[in-house]
């Protein structure tokens, strides 16, 4: 794809642009989020209006991208992937980050410190043990996997189609279950791509 269509859609679930690389501790939070989701792409020496300012020293970059990612990542990312692109006499790094089949992903935020990271919209979003344990249980070749669906599972994906969104409570109500089995079902739902779990805000809550 050419790099100015790949700007043009803007940063998401799976594009970040970065104007550099400023220390492993930063970037390696970015490149968990996308390994933990859906995996996706870095553009460094983009800006955040997407102007290609491209990079002073695309050694040094790659040198702190390969860094972050071996030493600043538990488990290390050893499958990205790392192209130089010249525009206008400015060169744009664009760093792949395959989905991965070895969640959940921890970036060291500080030392002794390492934190689970989502990619939620345009943001990186630090991970709950909830999410960790979805991410745990969740591979990239199983996730939509169809199964066939109960009356309470459907009752979720009907839910949905005129709500935003539906949090554990509600779903507890809409389908008279106790947390657990509701908790459950609503696991099962998102391992296998129905549903999407999100827990940014104060309580937890899923979408399609």
């Amino acid at each position: 794809m050419d790099i100015h269509e790949l700007i043009a859609q803007g940063e998401g679930e799976e594009l970040e642009f970065k104007q550099k690389t400023t220390h492993p501790h930063r970037i390696s939070r970015t490149l968990v989020s996308l390994a933990n989701t859906r995996g996706g792409q870095v553009l460094v020496g983009v800006d955040d209006a997407g102007r290609i300012l491209g990079v002073r020293d695309a050694e040094e970059e790659l040198f702190v991208l390969r860094e972050a990612a071996e030493h600043y990542v538990e488990p290390p990312l050893t499958m990205l992937r790392y192209q130089e692109i010249e525009e206008d006499g400015r060169t744009v790094l664009i760093v792949t980050v395959p989905e991965s089949a070895q969640k959940p992903h921890r970036a060291q935020v500080a030392p002794n410190d390492w934190r689970g990271f989502v990619r939620v919209r345009d943001a990186s979003v630090q991970t709950s043990g909830l999410t960790e344990k979805v991410l745990e249980r969740q591979q990239p070749e199983s996730r939509f996997e169809q199964i066939p669906l109960n009356k309470q599972e459907l009752a979720v994906i009907d839910y949905l189609k005129t709500h935003p969104r539906i949090t554990l409570a509600q779903f507890m109500r809409l389908v008279n279950f106790g947390k657990r089995r509701a908790y459950q079902t609503l696991i099962k739902l998102v391992l296998h791509g129905y549903i999407r779990h999100h827990d940014k805000e104060r309580e937890p809550y899923y979408t399609v």
